[in-house]
């Protein structure tokens, strides 16, 4: 288990290195090539939804299930899930860009990896845990990088009416300084969530939201730049 891990950590730094060149091709950077397209929301649905049922059920089967702790990071693992599979692709944020059929299998396969890992090492290779100040004050980043996230979202939704399609330059919250604060804000509650977990399934979870939405938020950012001439100066990519 432990290898296996390990091994999962440093697929995620090879995985960086390779995003760091090649920009995945959904969303603004969609490109022919990658096979069959899916309707966005489809897109996100086949490829997230194996993680929370995947938390759910290992959570739900474990020795520890009424431990509190566990109870608490089960509750977070799910609640960011179903917002980003049954909620986040129905908000209504105009027409989205189609996700390639192999981009979205490819994070189906991904997430049976990362769900059955962490699942199974935190619900029954781990035990009870303590509620002290590490695990309170991860899941404390952990909530307020889900805030950052869903707000950062909503800013992007408003960008657009009803029915229109293209991008607008985002500001205000913390687009004042960063390009993609939703991005941002992912990072932030996984890294928290590692903390208050305190063990090495849900860090490399952690390394893997690093090495997937770093790179991306440095695509962004060069297209925010090379699309508008006014974008401002000043903003980081995600940092």
């Amino acid at each position: 288990m432990i290898v296996a891990t390990w091994t999962w950590i440093a697929i995620a730094a090879i995985t960086f290195a390779v995003l760091l060149k090649v920009d995945a091709p959904y969303g603004r950077h969609a490109r022919r090539g990658w096979g069959p397209m899916l309707p966005a929301w489809m897109g996100w649905i086949v490829m997230e939804l194996p993680s929370p049922v995947l938390i759910a059920g290992f959570w739900f089967a474990s020795p520890y299930r009424s431990d509190p702790a566990s109870v608490a990071l089960m509750a977070a693992w799910v609640g960011h899930y179903v917002y980003r599979t049954l909620i986040f692709p129905f908000l209504g944020a105009g027409n989205k860009a189609p996700m390639p059929a192999s981009i979205a299998a490819s994070a189906f396969g991904f997430n049976l990896v990362n769900g059955s890992l962490n699942g199974y090492g935190m619900f029954h290779v781990d035990g009870v845990r303590e509620v002290g100040a590490r695990f309170v004050g991860g899941m404390a980043l952990f909530a307020a990088g889900f805030l950052i996230h869903v707000k950062s979202d909503a800013i992007l939704r408003s960008l657009r009416k009803p029915g229109e399609s293209g991008y607008r330059i985002p500001r205000g919250f913390l687009f004042r300084w960063v390009s993609c604060p939703n991005y941002l804000g992912e990072v932030v509650e996984w890294i928290g969530f590692a903390i208050a977990a305190g063990t090495l399934w849900p860090a490399s979870f952690a390394a893997w939201t690093v090495a997937n939405l770093v790179p991306r938020a440095f695509a962004h950012h060069r297209w925010y730049v090379s699309t508008f001439e006014e974008y401002p100066k000043g903003r980081r990519a995600i940092l």
